[in-house]
């Protein structure tokens, strides 16, 4: 059904995912010139093919609610992808940062911006969800064992 909590989190998920897709995740500056070096998911095609299957995978698990197990493991398996696109994420910066290095560039100050963490709260929310799939398995498995 729509209306229960793992619905939610997965919604919020999705929503943490396209957070990260339209915002930038690294900025850059330079002690030389007024220039800003940004890093962002539409910057990097694989990042960005990766969110937008992170983010439909966490939207389609909405729908299979009358597939707890199928619901369940994609949602295990969408929790592995995001791990991996932070992983992913962290070596895009710190590539660009060394190009940026290399190219002769002084970085006077760099930072990771507010929606390069909506990753990690996308992998709590996920846990949430599949924790609230399981629980409901086991609720239905336990009343099948009354009948």
């Amino acid at each position: 059904m729509i209306q229960r909590i793992q619905s939610l989190y997965l919604l919020l998920a999705a929503g943490a995912g396209v957070g990260v897709l339209l915002s930038n995740l690294w900025k850059a500056t330079f002690s030389n010139s007024p220039e800003i070096s940004y890093v962002n998911a539409s910057n990097n095609y694989l990042m960005y093919v990766l969110y937008i299957i992170i983010i439909l995978m966490a939207f389609a698990c909405i729908f299979l609610y009358k597939k707890r197990k199928l619901q369940f493991r994609l949602t295990v398996i969408n929790i592995l992808l995001t791990l991996g696109a932070i992983a992913y994420q962290y070596y895009l910066v710190s590539k660009e940062a060394n190009a940026l290095v290399a190219s002769g560039k002084v970085i006077a100050n760099a930072s990771y911006l507010p929606a390069s963490f909506l990753p990690i709260v996308m992998v709590v929310l996920l846990f949430l969800a599949a924790r609230g799939i399981y629980k409901d398995e086991k609720l239905i498995k336990s009343l099948d064992r009354l009948r």
